[in-house]
C-alpha cells in the first residue's frame, strides 16, 4: 500500500497536463483545412501510435501490479521438487522416524 500511496501523485502530475494539450491551438480554426495536408499519412501514423499507446499502457500496468504484488518469481532460483527419498532422509534427521523405520521405507522406495 506504501507503494501505492507513493505513485499516486506522481500519476496525477502526469496526466494533468493532458486536457490542455488536446484542445486546438488558437491560430488553426479549424484542424482538416489547415495546412496540414498528409494524404494517407495520418492513418499509418495514427494506427501506430494508438499501438504504442495501448501496448504501453498494458506493459505499465503489469509492471505495477507485478511490483505492488512482490514480484514473487519462479526461475531457476526457485527451489526443485523434493523427491521422496530426500523427504524421508529429512524426517529421519529431524528424529520423527527411527533407524529401523527409516531403514524399511528406504527399502521400500528403492523398489
Amino acid at each position: 500500500m506504501k507503494r501505492l500511496k507513493a505513485v499516486g501523485p506522481a500519476l496525477a502530475a502526469a496526466w494533468a497536463p493532458l486536457p490542455a494539450l488536446a484542445q486546438a491551438a488558437a491560430d488553426r480554426p479549424t484542424y482538416w483545412h489547415s495546412g496540414w495536408d498528409w494524404r494517407w499519412g495520418h492513418m499509418f501514423f495514427g494506427s501506430l501510435m494508438m499501438i504504442l499507446f495501448w501496448g504501453g499502457l498494458i506493459l505499465v500496468i503489469l509492471l505495477a501490479v507485478r511490483w505492488l504484488g512482490g514480484g514473487t518469481s519462479h526461475g531457476a532460483g526457485s527451489p526443485s521438487v523434493r523427491r521422496p527419498l530426500d523427504i524421508l532422509q529429512e524426517r529421519f534427521a529431524r528424529g520423527e522416524i527411527d533407524q529401523e523405520e527409516f531403514e524399511k521405507r528406504r527399502h521400500l522406495l528403492s523398489d
